[in-house]
């Protein structure tokens, strides 16, 4: 599977992988990996291509209506999650529990929580790695210069502010798909 990726992400594709390419294997077990921009559902088969040309397991959630017969089985068998939006139920704790006990768990989720061009991310991301005690790890979705960039892992201070600043300068430049095909 791993050969295949790679021949359609850098041969078919012509995408780049780019930055912190130890991310993965042995460095950091558990993380929160942020996907930006996420403004189309090719961002999907990008991460899923990156994620297998690079041999790292990672897993996902997303709304629960994107877990039907048959697309649901295809979805949990990429490591994904169903996620009831609509609970009063205590997100980013729930979440935060799904590191514990594990060796290894790397959740990917995008900052903006939908497919559009946002001007402000939402903040569970953030306070899941908070509360599980777990760097993130930012790549994007450079579809302008077709680049998947890694960060080095970071860790969230007690200053909120400051820290959203910093990810949002690691995203600056960077063009979403929708952004380059309008």
């Amino acid at each position: 599977m791993q050969g295949l990726a790679k021949f359609i992400y850098f041969k078919l594709l012509g995408w780049q992988i780019k930055g912190n390419l130890n991310f993965s294997k042995d460095s950091v077990k558990k993380a929160i990996i942020i996907a930006a921009p996420h403004t189309s559902w090719h961002d999907f088969y990008i991460g899923v291509l990156l994620r297998a040309a690079v041999a790292l397991k990672t897993n996902f959630i997303a709304k629960k209506e994107l877990f039907v017969f048959p697309i649901g089985w295809f979805f949990r068998g990429l490591g994904g999650a169903p996620i009831d939006r609509y609970t009063k139920a205590n997100k980013v704790a729930a979440i935060a529990k799904l590191f514990e006990g594990k060796k290894e768990f790397r959740l990917t989720l995008a900052p903006e929580g939908t497919r559009k061009k946002v001007e402000k991310w939402r903040t569970g991301f953030y306070y899941i790695a908070k509360a599980a005690q777990v760097p993130i790890i930012m790549f994007t979705l450079d579809f302008k210069n077709k680049q998947n960039y890694i960060s080095e892992p970071f860790y969230p201070t007690d200053d909120v502010k400051a820290d959203f600043e910093y990810m949002y300068r690691f995203y600056e430049g960077v063009i979403g798909k929708e952004e380059v095909y309008s």
